[in-house]
C-alpha cells in the first residue's frame, strides 16, 4: 500500500503522524511511504531521517494526497485539505467529527474510509490511541493553569502548592478518566487541594484508593459541580464520551460565581467543550480570553505544544494499527479487529459511528451491515 504523511496545517501544530521508526517498519513490510517535505521538522526529524529508512519525500501536500492510498495524520482535515482528499481514500487520524459536520460532509461526499484514533476501543472500553494524548493533555492542563494563575498572566496570583501558613490553590477536575487522572497526578504533585468529580462511583473509589485520600472525590451532578466550581481557583474540564460531543456541565452562571482571576482549562474543547462560556476555540499563539473575569484556555490541540513527547507517544500507539490497515486493507482489518471496527466513523458515504450520527442528527449505518 502507498501511505502518505502530510505536514500538519493546523496553526502551530508541530506533531507529525509518523516518526522514522514507523516508516522503517512499514517499508520493511513492503509498503511505500511518501512524506511531505519538512513534515517532521517541528518534532525534531528532518527529511534525511525519513529518507534514511526508505521514505520518499514529496514537496507539496497535493502530491502526497494524490499519491497515497492511505493518509495518516494527527488532526482532522482542515479546510485547505478538503479538496486534496481522493475518493475512496483511507484516512487515519484524530477526527472528532461530532461538533464539525462540515468535515463529515467532505468524508461522506468523497466516500472516505475515515478511521478516528479517538474511537478505536478495546473490549475493556479503553481507548488505546486517545490515551497517549489524554495523558499529555491532562498533565499539561495543570501546568498551563499554574502559569495562568500568575499575576502577570492576568490570574489571581496564586501558587498552586501554597507555602506554610498559606492555603494551596483549589483545583477542581471534572471527569475522572484518563485526562482527569493525569491532571490530578500533577495537581497533587504540586501540592494543591484537589477535588475530582465523576459519574461512575467505582472510578471515584479507584481514585480515592490511588491517591490514598489526598483528593476529594464527588459524584458529578449539577449541585456538586456548582459548589465545587464556585470555590475553585482552577477548573479542568476532562470529560469524554467516545465519538460524541461533550456535554455542557459548567453553566455560565457557575462561571460567573467564580472568583476574579481564576482559570478554566477545558481539555474537551476539541469535542465542543464542557463549559458553556467556552464558545470559541483559541490557538497556542493566543490561547486565552477572559469572560466574567475568569481566564478561559480553549486550545483544541494542547499536545501540539510539546510535539516531541506527544508524537513519540502517539506513534508508539498507532503504528500496529497502521501496519494492520496497510497489510490487510480496511475491510479485512476491521473484520479481524473489533477495536479498529469501532474506529471506523465513515465508510462508502455512510456514517458508521452511532455517537457521531446522533450528535449530527444523521442516519447511522452499522459497520457490520457493510462489511
Amino acid at each position: 500500500m502507498i501511505i502518505g504523511v502530510p505536514k500538519e496545517v493546523l496553526h502551530q501544530e508541530n506533531r507529525v503522524s509518523m516518526v522514522p521508526a514507523s516508516v522503517s517498519a512499514l517499508t520493511k513490510a513492503g509498503h511505500t511511504v511518501y512524506v511531505q517535505a519538512s513534515a517532521g521538522v517541528g518534532t525534531g526529524f528532518d527529511d534525511n531521517a525519513y529518507t534514511a529508512v526508505g521514505a520518499k519525500i514529496l514537496p507539496t501536500p497535493r502530491e502526497v494526497f494524490e499519491a497515497a492510498d492511505m493518509i495518516v495524520k494527527v488532526k482532522e482535515p482542515q479546510e485547505s485539505e478538503f479538496d486534496l482528499l481522493k475518493e475512496g481514500q483511507i484516512l487515519f487520524t484524530y477526527l472528532h467529527l461530532a461538533p464539525i459536520p462540515d468535515v463529515t460532509d467532505v468524508l461522506l461526499e468523497k466516500k472516505i474510509s475515515g478511521i478516528a484514533y479517538e474511537t478505536v476501543q478495546l473490549p475493556n472500553r479503553t481507548l488505546p490511541l486517545l490515551s497517549p494524548m489524554s495523558e499529555v493533555a491532562g498533565r499539561m492542563s495543570v501546568q498551563i493553569g499554574a502559569h495562568l494563575l500568575e499575576k502577570h498572566s492576568g490570574g489571581a496570583g496564586i501558587l498552586l502548592g501554597g507555602v506554610p501558613g498559606v492555603a494551596p490553590a483549589n483545583i477542581v477536575v471534572i471527569g475522572g478518566g484518563n485526562v482527569g487522572l493525569n491532571a490530578v497526578k500533577v495537581a497533587v504533585g504540586y501540592g494543591a487541594q484537589v477535588t475530582v468529580l465523576d459519574v461512575v462511583n467505582s472510578r471515584l473509589a479507584y481514585l480515592d484508593d490511588l491517591f490514598q485520600g489526598r483528593v476529594v472525590t464527588l459524584m458529578s451532578n449539577e449541585y456538586n459541580i456548582a459548589r465545587s466550581v464556585q470555590n475553585a481557583d482552577m477548573v479542568v474540564g476532562a470529560v469524554l464520551i467516545p465519538g460524541a460531543k461533550t456535554p455542557v456541565l459548567v453553566s455560565e452562571e457557575m462561571v460567573k460565581s467564580m472568583r476574579p482571576g481564576s482559570v478554566i482549562v477545558d481539555v474537551a474543547i476539541d469535542r465542543g467543550g464542557s463549559v458553556e462560556t467556552m464558545d470559541r476555540t483559541t490557538t497556542h499563539a493566543e490561547p486565552t480570553y477572559v469572560k466574567h473575569n475568569v481566564i478561559h484556555y480553549a486550545v483544541p490541540n494542547m499536545p501540539g505544544a510539546v510535539p516531541r513527547t506527544s508524537t513519540m507517544a502517539l506513534t508508539n500507539a498507532t503504528l500496529p494499527y497502521t501496519i494492520a490497515l496497510a497489510n490487510k486493507g480496511v475491510e479485512q482489518a476491521v473484520k479481524d479487529d473489533s477495536a479498529l471496527a469501532l474506529g471506523l466513523n465513515t465508510y462508502k458515504g455512510k456514517i458508521t459511528n452511532q455517537a457521531v450520527a446522533n450528535a449530527q442528527g444523521r442516519e447511522y449505518t452499522p459497520v457490520s451491515s457493510m462489511i
